[in-house]
C-alpha cells in the first residue's frame, strides 16, 4: 500500500480534505459537498456522538439505505471511536433486534419510510415479540418523519460542543488500522448471524490495491449500488473514493432505467456491481436511449459471469476496464483479484489471484494440498483475514486455524498462474442476487411456521439472479401449507431476498445414517422438478 495512505478513517478523511478539498465527495440528489465540507460534517457528527455520551468501543448501529447521511454517520462514528455496526435494510425487526442486540449497539442512525418500512415501528413490534435490544439508549432519524422517542439528525449534531469536537479529535488522533473498526454479521450454518470484526487498516489496504486495479483518480464518479451495509459497498465503495477523491453516488435500490439515467446525467465513470446488474443493463431494450459514454471501469463478483457478458460489458457497456473479484466478510471484503489488463476469458472464469500480502491454498478433505486444476477448499491467510466472530471463540476456532488459515468453505479450482475459480461451496450457503442465503437460517424461521413438521432449503440455478431458494416441506400432522400462504408468510418473517422462490411438500426428507439431511439428494429432486 501507498505508505501516504493511512490506515485508519479518522487519518484518511483528514488526508481526503487535504488532497481532495474542492473535489466533490458526494451528490445524493439536491445535496452535494466536498471533501473538506465531508469531514467537516464528520467532526460535527462525531463531536454529537461525544456530547451524546459514546465512549470508545460502544458499538453503534446504522440501518438505512445508501445515502449521503450514512456515510457521514459511519465515518463521524469511527472519529469518535466508536464501532459501526451496519444492518441489512431488507432486515424485518426481529432480524435486526438480534444483530443489535448481541453487538450492543448504544445509539442506532436508521431512517423513517425506505421501501415503505418503518424500522422504528419494526424494532418496537419486535420488542414486543420478545426481541429487545437492552443496550440500546437513543435512535436518530437519518431521514423522514420522527416518532416519538427518537431524534432527528439535524437535531443530534446541533448537540455537538466545543469539549466534544477536541475529545473526538483525541480519539482521531489515537485511531489505528488494528482498532475494531466494524462488526458486520454474516450467518452460518448454525441459522444464527455471527458478527465478523473487521479491521480498518486490513479495508483500506486490500481497497487501496483494488482502485489500482479500476485505475480510480481523483474526479471520478462511482455510482454506488452495493448496500453501504455490505461489504461490498462500504469496504468496496465507499473506502476507495476516499482513498482516490472520487466522487461517491448512492443509489439505494436497484431499477435499470434509473440507473441508466443516473449514469447519463451524473456522469458515471466507476460501476462496481454483481453480475445481475450488468447483465441487466446489457439485456434492456432501451439501452440506446442512453449515453452512457463515460462509463470506464467496473468490478463484478459474488455469482459466475458468464464470458459473453464480459464481452458485452466492454462492447455494449463500454467499460475499457472490466474485472472480477472474490472475498467473504471473514476477509474484509476482499482476498483475490484480476489485473485490469486480463483478458475476457480469464476474467469470467476465473476470480483473480491473491492481493500482495494474501496467501492461498487449495487442500482437499484431509488438510492436503491439491494440484494445480485439481478442485479443494480454498484457504485464506494474512492480513486480510478477521481475527475473529464477535464473543464467538468457538466458532473462530472452526473457521480460523491454528496457523492463521481461514477455510473459506469454498470448493475452487487453481490454475497454474495462481488465479482461482470457485466452482461450488462446502457449505450450503447459496448467492440469490448479489446476496448471501444461509438455509440453516431461513429454515429456522420457517420452522416456526404452525404447519411446518420438517423443512429443508436448497439453493437452485437462476437465469437472472444466479440461485434462488426452494424449500422442500413436511407438514405438520394438522395440514399441509399451501405455497402462497407460506411465501406471504415468509415475506413477513424475513429479508426478501431470503424467501425461497419454491415451496414443495413432500412426505419425507433424504436421510443419511446420521440422520442429516441429505442435500445432494435434494438437489437432484429440486433438478427433476425444474426439468434441469
Amino acid at each position: 500500500m501507498d505508505s501516504t495512505i493511512p490506515d485508519n478513517y479518522p487519518a484518511l478523511m483528514e488526508r481526503a480534505a487535504a488532497a481532495f478539498g474542492d473535489t466533490e465527495a458526494i451528490r445524493d440528489g439536491d445535496m452535494s459537498m466536498t471533501f473538506a465540507e465531508l469531514a467537516q460534517r464528520t467532526s460535527a457528527c462525531a463531536a454529537a456522538l461525544v456530547a451524546n455520551g459514546l465512549e470508545p468501543g460502544d458499538a453503534v448501529g446504522l440501518w438505512a439505505p445508501n445515502a449521503w447521511e450514512w456515510v457521514i454517520a459511519a465515518m463521524g462514528t469511527l472519529r469518535a471511536g466508536g464501532v459501526i455496526v451496519p444492518v441489512n435494510t431488507r432486515f424485518r425487526g426481529r432480524e435486526a433486534a438480534y444483530v443489535l442486540d448481541r453487538a450492543r449497539a448504544k445509539l442506532l442512525f436508521t431512517v423513517v419510510g425506505f421501501l415503505g418500512y418503518d424500522y422504528v415501528r419494526d424494532l418496537k413490534a419486535a420488542a414486543a415479540e420478545g426481541h429487545t435490544i437492552d443496550s440500546l439508549e437513543r435512535t436518530v432519524i437519518l431521514r423522514g418523519d420522527t416518532p416519538p422517542g427518537t431524534t432527528s439528525f439535524e437535531d443530534f449534531v446541533t448537540a455537538a460542543t466545543t469539549e466534544g469536537h477536541k475529545e473526538a479529535a483525541r480519539r482521531a488522533a489515537a485511531a489505528t488500522g488494528d482498532d475494531l473498526g466494524l462488526v458486520m454479521f454474516t450467518s452460518g450454518t448454525t441459522g444464527l448471524p455471527k458478527g465478523v470484526m473487521i479491521r480498518p487498516g486490513a479495508i483500506i489496504r486490500g481497497f487501496s490495491q483494488y482502485a489500482d486495479e479500476l485505475s480510480m483518480r481523483s474526479g471520478d464518479r462511482m455510482l454506488v449500488i452495493n448496500p453501504f451495509f455490505h461489504a461490498f459497498g462500504f469496504c468496496g465503495s465507499i473506502t476507495p473514493c476516499i482513498v482516490r477523491g472520487a466522487t461517491i453516488l448512492p443509489h439505494p435500490v436497484f431499477e435499470v432505467e434509473a440507473v441508466l439515467e443516473r449514469i447519463q446525467s451524473e456522469r458515471v465513470t466507476v460501476l462496481p456491481g454483481p453480475p445481475a446488474i450488468f447483465q441487466s443493463m446489457v439485456n434492456f431494450a432501451g439501452l440506446d436511449r442512453y449515453d452512457i459514454s463515460t462509463l470506464r471501469s467496473a468490478i463484478t463478483g459474488a455469482a459466475a459471469i458468464p464470458v459473453e457478458t464480459v464481452v458485452a460489458m466492454r462492447e455494449r457497456l463500454g467499460f475499457e476496464t472490466v474485472i472480477t473479484a472474490f472475498g467473504m466478510t471473514e476477509t474484509h471484503g476482499l482476498a483475490t483479484i484480476c489485473s485490469a489488463g486480463d483478458p475476457p476469458e480469464l476474467v469470467a472464469s476465473t476470480s483473480g489471484k491473491a492481493l500482495a500480502g494474501i496467501e492461498l491454498r487449495v487442500v482437499d478433505d484431509d488438510g492436503r494440498d491439491v494440484p494445480a486444476g485439481e478442485p479443494g477448499e480454498l484457504l485464506v491467510r494474512g492480513y486480510c483475514v478477521t481475527t475473529g466472530y464477535l464473543d464467538d471463540p468457538e466458532q473462530t476456532a472452526k473457521t480460523i486455524d491454528a496457523d492463521g488459515w481461514l477455510h473459506t468453505g469454498d470448493i475452487c479450482v487453481m490454475n497454474e498462474l495462481g488465479y482461482i475459480d470457485i466452482t461450488d461451496r462446502k457449505k450450503d450457503m447459496y448467492i440469490n442476487g448479489g446476496f448471501n442465503v444461509y438455509p440453516a437460517e431461513v429454515e429456522n424461521v420457517m420452522s416456526e411456521h404452525p404447519q411446518i413438521g420438517q423443512v429443508a432449503v436448497i439453493g437452485v440455478p437462476d437465469e437472472r439472479l444466479g440461485e434462488v431458494g426452494a424449500a422442500f416441506v413436511v407438514p405438520s400432522p394438522a395440514s399441509a401449507p399451501e405455497a402462497d400462504a407460506l411465501r406471504a408468510w415468509c415475506r413477513e418473517q424475513m429479508a426478501n431476498y431470503k424467501v425461497p422462490r419454491y415451496f414443495w411438500n413432500v412426505e419425507a426428507l433424504p436421510l443419511n445414517p446420521s440422520n442429516k439431511v441429505l442435500k445432494t439428494d435434494l438437489r437432484e429432486l429440486a433438478a427433476e422438478r425444474l426439468g434441469a
